[in-house]
């Protein structure tokens, strides 16, 4: 069975204030946690990895959202990083809007149900505005952790 969303969501890969504007600089940002822990072994490829797949098509999924993601052999196991952004990052999404909650998956190369599942479960959760909001306004880890928990069992 593949883990919940918060089971994956590192705590040090949580960034309530994003530095970057920019969506390279962004996906940078997010991945230096998963660095720093572990559990992704080559940040170079990881990042490459990641802006193929944007290269490829947006993952802007609109209502502020993005969630950049990629399946290499540069991570060690599934996991998520979320940063938010006051001014928003643009990632073309498909509402033309700049996306202020970012989601980063990763996950190694084998796991790609866990990897579709992880991706759909996230995407689900953040289709609900009361999980966008309370994502905005969470004024600490332990509320996102706590947002995400409580509509997760929903």
């Amino acid at each position: 069975m593949p883990k919940k969303v918060s089971e994956l969501l590192l705590p040090a890969a949580v960034i309530l204030k994003l530095n970057s504007r920019e969506k390279s600089a962004v996906i940078a940002e997010l991945t230096a946690p998963l660095v720093t822990a572990g559990l992704v072994t080559s940040e170079q490829e990881f990042i490459s990895a990641i802006m193929r797949r944007e290269n490829l098509e947006s993952t802007g999924i609109g209502f502020g959202v993005a969630i950049p993601h990629a399946r290499t052999n540069a991570v060690r196991e599934a996991v998520i990083a979320f940063g938010r952004s006051e001014t928003g990052v643009d990632f073309s999404s498909l509402d033309g809007k700049l996306s202020h909650l970012i989601f980063l998956i990763a996950a190694p190369e084998a796991l790609k149900r866990e990897y579709i599942w992880t991706l759909a479960k996230l995407s689900s959760l953040l289709r609900r505005e009361e999980v966008r909001n309370g994502l905005l306004q969470a004024g600490s880890v332990d509320e996102v952790y706590a947002i995400i928990e409580q509509y997760e069992r929903l």
